[in-house]
């Protein structure tokens, strides 16, 4: 399937990978729909700050991932629909489990049921590199166990269980992209980097962070933006889950130190409890094998290895550090 020509519904474009998403298509000269959440001041999320030749040739639904009415009737006279409105924050689903299971299951569930009513060509559903839980071995493969360690997470194995199956029982095309931690302009503060490049270029001499040993697989955001789009456009990508890396490992603590140097501070960790996650739902390592989505699709990270993650670093650190868009955070609170 090629995307041009196609009209693409894009659910959770108000938000961090979903904007740069919509942003990438709109350039490419697609024409996107985007879903984003209903809200009584007409915001639409990171999509306010996009160019105005960008939002002038946006259709934009305003809705609620949990209606399935709302749904259908976003999804109606679309080809594909790239499937990114969820729930993500592990804190707040230790909150409000239930809140995870209605977005995110439920969600998924009024996503595919249009799909499959409606004749949608492709939908490409987001994972999350969390449902495998902590490595049992690395690289990680789309073979590993999955393991729910936290409300969240478990849900997004429900998420894509639910999708999975819409393809095994009635056909619809139906791919999972399972994206390894994803990181740029625009991420939450409930992140651990913008949370450590916030409270840095708000002048802080310490900051606060949960649990340093664990190792992530950090991606940046037009990687994980270019790998939905090869994903949608790859036919024999229908039916499979596919890992989304940049193939490069590296602790929270050494993510902070790196942070620090390309910052030009020399700031101290200090551990903040309530940033830490019960001892069991601690997610220990991650690191992405990417060589399924490689053979499918040709598609290799740009910001991989030491030297693109201190890239992709280096260009988040400078959106983060303009005024304009450090005001949007309050540094000086942990964000659930």
């Amino acid at each position: 399937m090629n995307l041009d020509g196609k009209r693409i519904l894009v659910t959770g474009a108000d938000g961090f990978i979903g904007s740069h998403l919509t942003e990438r298509l709109i350039r490419r000269g697609c024409n996107v729909r985007a879903f984003v959440q209903y809200n009584s001041l007409g915001s639409w999320g990171w999509l306010d700050e996009s160019p105005l030749d960008i939002r002038r040739d946006l259709d934009v639904f305003a809705g609620d991932i949990r209606d399935p009415h709302g749904v259908r009737a976003a999804a109606r006279n679309c080809d594909v629909v790239l499937h990114l409105a969820a729930l993500i924050a592990i804190p707040y689903s230790y909150h409000s489990p239930q809140t995870y299971v209605e977005t995110n299951v439920l969600g998924t569930l009024n996503v595919v049921q249009a799909a499959r009513d409606l004749g949608i060509e492709r939908v490409v559903h987001t994972s999350t590199s969390e449902v495998y839980g902590t490595a049992r071995f690395v690289p990680i493969t789309e073979a590993h166990p999955l393991q729910g360690q936290s409300p969240y997470s478990a849900s997004k194995i429900g998420a894509d269980q639910i999708a999975l199956s819409f393809h095994a029982a009635f056909g619809t095309p139906v791919t999972v992209i399972r994206p390894f931690n994803t990181y740029g302009p625009r991420q939450s503060a409930r992140a651990v980097i913008p949370t450590i490049i916030t409270q840095v270029a708000a002048g802080a001499e310490k900051i606060k962070l949960g649990a340093v040993h664990p190792t992530r697989d950090f991606t940046f955001v037009t990687d994980t933006a270019r790998a939905f789009e090869a994903l949608a456009e790859c036919d024999a990508a229908v039916g499979q889950t596919v890992n989304v890396g940049s193939g490069f490992e590296i602790s929270i603590g050494d993510t902070a130190r790196t942070i620090f140097g390309l910052m030009g501070r020399d700031v101290a960790i200090v551990t903040d409890d309530q940033r830490l996650r019960p001892d069991a739902s601690e997610v220990e390592r991650l690191w992405a094998d990417s060589g399924l989505m490689n053979s499918l699709t040709g598609w290799a990270p740009e910001y991989g290895r030491d030297d693109g993650f201190r890239r992709g670093l280096r260009e988040t650190i400078d959106w983060f550090s303009d005024p304009a868009n450090l005001a949007r955070y309050r540094t000086e609170r942990y964000a659930l």
